[in-house]
């Protein structure tokens, strides 16, 4: 199987278009690495970064997750630390593209444009404005943050500003936002000129870049704090159930057949014909976590606050009640997440998955589902499909969701290491690549080399 795959990869280059875009890929990766490496003037990066040092320790003595804090770094691999000019990461554009997605939903003149074929350019260009709006505000917050650094991060007695003040401030806020301009036009370099999704890819490569780090918490837990053999047993076999099953569920779709009528457009006959629409299990994809980790985050600080501020002995006891179990890695935290991952894989299949134009487009083109009628039959049809798989995709993504709370909380890993046993970081990862061998895939198949796999085809694509 390696031999295959080893003499896969060196076809890909034999052949000269997918080769140039191989190359050009790892080079356009290479240089966002540098933008998150590059200090921002007037910073002094090297204080934060013994902070994020010291806290990843304690939290992983404590069995803590990395919070708001953790999860930002990782998604800016590791620019957040370092005070550097890709701090913001390209979190902004994906905000901003989200929000515009969820707005087609429910404003009738998006919804138009996102049907035509000339208006999806003009939505992406709307997503690229709000993008700079997202980043200069984004970046103002960021940058007061780091001149009060010792009132926003905890413990921290550093001093990261070495000239405060409002010229400090549009400094900072200019060249981050700068920095995530340059991500953001990289990123679309790459799905035009490489190979696999620009800014999916440069989302992977901050998450990838995390794995040193994790590799060196994973030799501390077995050097020094000499954890048995059977633990690495355990963990490895975990790590290939959930990435099996993440790429198992990731390629799973229910194949609805379609049947088109036989008719007649002018003065020629088109013949019927049999198709299939398939409809993915995990049709959300990672959005549900991360919505569901957006909301937790701040409930625990802010009964922790409410405790603190009144003066009445059983309010007092309540709200810090709450916070306690509102704290990560306890009963009531997971079983609100879980609900919440459920609630918004409904919740984003209802404002992107459409069955009634879906129904409507079929109608007009003469196609229809077998046994089903035309119009709000089919409809109907596509909506309880969609319901029932999408409760598999939830509790799917729940199960992966859970997997690197149970283990930093109960069984002491290192956060850095139990973030790839799942959540946001293997689902993307995972997803990613497979998109990434898909395209490779397609390039080898034209030229007449085999595939990745013995079929020549990577299973469950469309």
């Amino acid at each position: 199987m390696f031999k295959k795959i080893i003499e896969t990869f060196s076809n890909c280059f034999k052949i000269p278009e997918l080769k140039s875009r191989i190359i050009f890929t790892l080079v356009v990766l290479g240089l966002c690495r540098v933008v998150a490496m590059i200090p921002i003037p007037g910073l002094d990066g090297s204080e934060l970064s013994r902070y994020f040092e010291e806290l990843a320790r304690q939290t992983s003595r404590e069995g803590g997750g990395g919070g708001l804090l953790g999860m930002y770094s990782m998604f800016t691999g590791g620019a957040l630390e370092r005070c550097a000019i890709g701090s913001l990461g390209i979190m902004p554009y994906i905000s901003a593209t989200i929000i515009i997605q969820l707005l087609t939903a429910v404003i009738p003149q998006l919804s138009k444009l996102a049907r035509e074929a000339e208006g999806r350019p003009k939505l992406i260009q709307y997503g690229r404005y709000l993008t700079v709006v997202l980043c200069l505000g984004q970046g103002l917050v960021m940058a007061m943050a780091w001149e009060n650094a010792q009132s926003i991060f905890p413990g921290f007695t550093g001093q990261l500003v070495l000239d405060a003040g409002w010229a400090y401030r549009l400094q900072t806020t200019m060249i981050l936002t700068v920095g995530t301009l340059l991500l953001m036009w990289m990123g679309e370099q790459i799905t035009e000129r490489g190979i696999g999704n620009g800014v999916s890819l440069v989302i992977t490569i901050g998450i990838l870049a995390r794995l040193p780090q994790a590799m060196v918490a994973l030799k501390d837990m077995f050097f020094v704090q000499h954890r048995s053999i059977f633990y690495a047993i355990a963990l490895l076999l975990l790590l290939f159930a959930v990435v099996a099953g993440v790429i198992a569920v990731t390629q799973a779709q229910r194949k609805i057949p379609i049947q088109y009528a036989q008719r007649r457009i002018g003065n020629r006959i088109m013949q019927g014909a049999t198709s299939f629409m398939p409809l993915r299990v995990n049709y959300a994809g990672v959005m549900p976590i991360i919505f569901a980790q957006a909301l937790l985050m701040f409930p625990e600080k802010f009964f922790q606050f409410l405790g603190g501020a009144v003066h009445s002995p059983f309010l007092r006891d309540l709200f810090q009640g709450m916070a306690v179990h509102l704290r990560e890695g306890q009963a009531f935290y997971l079983l609100v997440y879980a609900a919440l991952i459920i609630f918004f894989s409904y919740f984003w299949v209802a404002t992107q998955f459409n069955e009634l134009q879906i129904a409507d487009d079929l109608k007009k083109h003469g196609g229809y589902i077998p046994g089903v009628r035309p119009g709000q039959q089919t409809a109907d049809y596509l909506h309880h499909a969609m319901s029932r798989i999408t409760l598999a995709g939830a509790i799917f993504l729940t199960i992966i969701a859970v997997i690197p709370i149970l283990l930093y909380s109960s069984m002491k890993v290192p956060y850095s290491v139990a973030s790839f046993f799942g959540g946001t970081s293997i689902l993307i990862t995972v997803g990613v690549l497979l998109d990434t061998m898909r395209q490779m895939e397609t390039h080898l198949l034209m030229r007449h080399y085999d595939g990745f796999l013995k079929k020549g085809r990577l299973k469950g694509r469309f």
